[in-house]
């Protein structure tokens, strides 16, 4: 007698086994998301700790930084992870990896919030940006998809050489830790999106901690020291142009920032360049006076040899006068003697002994070649103004970036 044996190969479908482990998980009277899952055993005088959450997210970007708000904006997808041992389920030998879930009302979930947080809003297109995996062992994996935007207190008395550290900070709202606590996940919690790119801002770095708490156009104006103390339009526009172009970048500044109590590093700034710009013009001003005097000097100049010139004429006239109606003489006594005059010798010899031969001076003789006032005030102050400015970039500088560091350490 011939034995047959029939085989059949049955396909099990694991979505119809999906929803039957829903229903067995999460049915009606199974589960409880009102109540906390069980802690780490341990805790002294309680027969299980606070529930453990591992917490990391992903920084998809950072879409504005505001230094008058004292506010920045995120992106990021923020992910929360914990164990809760009711929601074992079989996996059917490891063909059921997880189960997905898009109701976050359906299970427990933590309690946090942003402490830092002035407004947020979830990701809802197409469809809401956010899931629930649930894995065999009862391991919970929540992610979401949020934009925020938060507080960042800055001290800018460095700025623009400053350097701001903004936080985000999350907390649970109604817990405690001896019934939940936070944890970063181990490895990498903070993953930043590459060619992060920030307005204005450089991310140096970033650092993960825990806190349990109880309820950051002047040389412009020099250019007028090269021109002609005779062109007033040229250097009056140049001049006031400037100092409006300097006061409107002020004012710019000062509008970007909030108001604080405290003197900036580019208040420093600003302040000295204005002052420079000031200066420019209160040299054109003194360049001008300077100019006006060595013309007046320069008319009185020839008015006074014009008036001995025709008083030497008159003389002349007046002494052929004389000689023409009179036939006196007169003794007189020479007003230089001759060269053998031992008289005029001595003095001479006299001279010799006492009179010195000055040395010369390297700044009178370079500035004996510039005849006018004016001039030599231009020529000064083509010097004086770039030497005195990088004067004040050395010490400005070195004070700044080394107040920085030692503040950093």
């Amino acid at each position: 007698m011939d034995g047959c044996t029939n085989c059949t190969n049955v396909k099990i479908n694991f979505r119809e086994k999906e929803k039957e482990v829903l229903d067995q998980i999460l049915g009606p009277g199974r589960y409880d998301a009102r109540i906390r899952p069980s802690g780490v055993n341990g805790t002294v005088g309680r027969t299980d700790g606070p529930t453990v959450v591992y917490i990391n997210f992903f920084l998809r970007s950072i879409s504005k930084i505001d230094d008058y708000k004292m506010e920045y904006s995120v992106q990021l997808t923020f992910r929360e992870q914990w164990l809760d041992e009711r929601l074992k389920f079989n996996d059917f030998g490891g063909r059921l990896k997880y189960l997905t879930l898009t109701e976050a009302n359906r299970v427990w979930m933590p309690d946090l919030f942003f402490a830092n947080e002035k407004e947020g809003h979830f990701h809802n297109i197409i469809m809401p940006n956010v899931y629930i995996r649930i894995f065999p062992y009862g391991s919970v994996l929540y992610s979401i998809r949020i934009s925020l935007t938060l507080s960042c207190p800055m001290n800018l008395k460095l700025y623009p050489l400053d350097r701001q550290i903004c936080s985000l900070r999350m907390a649970s709202y109604g817990w405690t830790t001896d019934d939940l606590v936070f944890l970063w996940k181990e490895g990498d919690p903070v993953q930043v999106v590459k060619n992060l790119h920030l307005p204005r801002f450089t991310l140096e770095k970033f650092s993960t901690d825990y806190c349990n708490s109880k309820t950051n156009t002047v040389i412009v104006s020099w250019v007028s020291f090269w021109l002609d103390q005779g062109a007033v339009p040229a250097r009056v526009s140049l001049g006031v142009t400037t100092l409006l172009t300097m006061a409107t970048q002020t004012s710019g500044i000062n509008a970007s920032l909030p108001p604080v109590s405290y003197t900036k590093a580019i208040d420093v700034w600003t302040g000295v360049c204005l002052t420079f710009v000031f200066g420019a013009l209160l040299e054109f001003a003194l360049v001008n006076y300077a100019s006006r005097s060595d013309m007046h000097r320069e008319n009185m100049k020839k008015q006074r040899r014009q008036c001995e010139l025709e008083h030497a004429a008159s003389l002349d006239a007046t002494s052929d006068l004389i000689d023409t109606e009179s036939n006196a003489t007169f003794a007189m006594k020479p007003l230089v003697r001759h060269p053998g005059d031992p008289m005029s010798l001595e003095k001479v010899r006299q001279c010799e002994i006492h009179m010195q031969p000055a040395r010369p001076n390297c700044c009178r003789s370079w500035l004996s070649k510039f005849p006018t006032r004016s001039k030599r005030i231009d020529v000064i102050s083509r010097i004086t103004f770039p030497l005195v400015f990088a004067l004040f970039n050395v010490i400005y500088w070195s004070t700044y970036l080394f107040r920085e560091e030692a503040e950093e350490s």
